[in-house]
C-alpha cells in the first residue's frame, strides 16, 4: 500500500499528502466544504480566472509548510516528527472557518466573531472526530507551544499562508508581477533564539515579496471594482436581514435563513450549539441561489441589489483622499432616491462609504529579521537598500464611496 496521496497542483506541481492524520484531515467534511468557497470572493468580477478555492489554497500552504520543515531540518534545526505533522495539520486547517465570499460575511450575517475564532471551533470539532490527535496542532495554532517559531510559520509577516496566496492569486488572476520566489524565501529561512529569520542572501527575494504584497493588495484585493461589487452583496444581505426581521418570508436555504433571522455573534455561538452546524452548511452556492429568487422579490430594493449581483452591475466607486461631507452624502442619497423611486431613508442600501487602508509593512506587527553571516540580526527596514520603510509603513488611507449607478 502506498504511503501517500499525490495531488497535481497547477502552481506547485505534485503535492504529497501522507496517509494517516494529514490525509484524514483533508478528507474531513469540514475541509471538503472549502471546495465550495472561492478563495478570492468576488475578485473574479475583475479577473475572470480567479475562481480557485480555499481548499486549493490550504493544500498549497500545506505543501510550502512541508518544504519549510525539510529546509529547516537540513540546517540542523531539531523538529520532532510529531511537531512537523502538527504544524502541517495546523496550516491545512488555518482557513477552515471562512464563510462564503470570505470577509463579506464577517460583518453582515455574523458579527463580533472572526473567521479565526470559528476556525478554532471547527478544529476542536475535527479533533473530537479524530480522537484527540490534533491537540498539538491546536496548541501551535494558538501560539501556546514552547517552540514559537512553529506558530510563526503559520501566522506572521512571512508565513506559509501568505507565501501561498500571493503566488496562487497572482497565478489565477494573471497579475504576473505578483509571482514571488516562495521556494527561495523558504530555502533562506532559519531560526535564531526561537524566532524565524531570513538569511542575508534572501534579502532581494524579501524586497520583492514586500513590494509584491503591496501591489497585490491595491491591484487585486482592494481593486475598486471588486470592492464596489462586494458592497452590492453586503447591502443586499443587510436588506434581506431587515426584511426577515419584519416578518417577510424570503427564499433561503435553511442555513442562510438561520443567519438572516438571528443576530449571530460570539455569545450566540457559545449558547447555541446549532449555530456552528448551520455555519458549516453555508457556502457560496447558498448566496447565489438566494439571489436568483430575490431578483423577483416584491421588495424593490432587494430585487434591484440581487439583479445587480447577478448581472454584474457594480456600484460606481469614487476613490477619495478625504471623506465626503455629510452634506454631500445627503445630496447623493436624494439623487439615488429620486432616480430609483425609493424612499430617501432607504437610499443607504444603494450606497456605501468605506475607509480602506493597507499597511504593507508594519514595524510593530512582526518585523522580518535578517541574519548576517557574522551572526548579527537586523530588521529588513535597516537591512534593505531599496525599501524605504518610512514610506512603506506609512498608513495609506483611502475613502471608497460606492453607489448605485444612476
Amino acid at each position: 500500500m502506498n504511503d501517500s496521496k499525490i495531488i497535481n497542483d497547477p502552481v506547485f506541481g505534485f503535492i504529497k499528502i501522507p496517509r494517516g492524520l494529514l490525509y484524514d484531515i483533508v478528507r474531513h467534511p469540514l475541509m471538503q466544504r472549502l471546495n465550495r468557497i472561492n478563495q478570492l470572493g468576488l475578485a473574479s468580477v475583475v479577473y475572470p480566472g480567479a475562481r480557485h478555492t480555499r481548499f486549493q489554497h490550504s493544500l498549497g500552504a500545506f505543501h510550502l509548510m512541508s518544504e519549510a520543515i525539510i529546509s529547516l531540518q537540513q540546517k540542523g534545526l531539531f523538529i520532532f516528527d510529531s511537531e512537523a505533522e502538527a504544524v502541517e495539520a495546523a496550516i491545512l486547517m488555518h482557513d477552515i472557518g471562512h464563510g462564503p465570499f470570505s470577509h463579506v460575511l464577517e460583518n453582515t450575517l455574523i458579527s463580533g466573531i472572526s473567521h479565526e475564532e470559528i476556525s478554532l471551533l471547527m478544529m476542536e470539532q475535527i479533533n473530537r472526530d479524530l480522537g484527540g490527535q490534533l491537540n498539538l496542532a491546536i496548541s501551535i495554532f494558538k501560539d501556546e507551544y514552547p517552540k514559537r517559531f512553529l506558530h510563526q510559520l503559520i501566522s506572521s509577516q512571512l508565513d506559509m499562508d501568505r507565501l501561498d496566496y500571493l503566488r496562487r492569486d497572482s497565478f489565477f488572476t494573471g497579475v504576473t508581477e505578483g509571482n514571488i520566489g516562495s521556494a527561495r524565501i523558504i530555502k533562506m529561512l532559519n531560526v535564531v533564539d526561537d524566532r524565524l529569520v531570513v538569511e542575508q542572501k534572501g534579502i532581494y527575494s524579501l524586497e520583492n515579496y514586500l513590494t509584491t504584497r503591496r501591489l497585490m493588495y491595491w491591484q487585486v484585493y482592494l481593486h475598486k471594482t471588486a470592492v464596489g461589487y462586494e458592497k452590492v452583496l453586503v447591502n443586499m444581505l443587510r436588506r434581506a436581514k431587515h426584511l426577515c426581521r419584519q416578518g417577510e418570508q424570503l427564499f433561503a436555504s435553511p442555513a442562510l435563513a438561520y443567519f438572516l433571522q438571528n443576530d449571530v455573534d460570539a455569545k450566540w455561538f457559545e449558547k447555541h450549539e446549532e449555530a456552528l452546524q448551520m455555519y458549516e452548511e453555508l457556502d457560496d452556492s447558498d448566496l447565489w441561489s438566494a439571489m436568483k429568487a430575490w431578483k423577483h422579490s416584491s421588495d424593490k430594493i432587494l430585487a434591484m441589489l440581487a439583479t445587480n449581483m447577478l448581472d454584474r452591475r457594480i456600484f460606481k466607486v469614487e476613490v477619495l483622499d478625504e471623506p465626503p461631507t455629510d452634506e454631500e452624502i445627503d445630496q447623493l442619497q436624494e439623487r439615488i432616491a429620486k432616480a430609483t423611486g425609493i424612499e430617501k431613508q432607504d437610499a443607504h442600501y444603494l450606497m456605501s462609504l468605506n475607509t480602506i487602508q493597507k499597511d504593507m509593512y508594519s514595524v510593530d506587527d512582526d518585523s522580518i529579521d535578517i541574519l548576517y553571516k557574522d551572526g548579527t540580526i537586523k530588521d529588513i527596514s535597516e537591512a534593505s537598500e531599496i525599501l524605504n520603510v518610512a514610506l512603506l509603513s506609512k498608513k495609506i488611507r483611502k475613502y471608497y464611496l460606492c453607489y448605485h449607478r444612476i
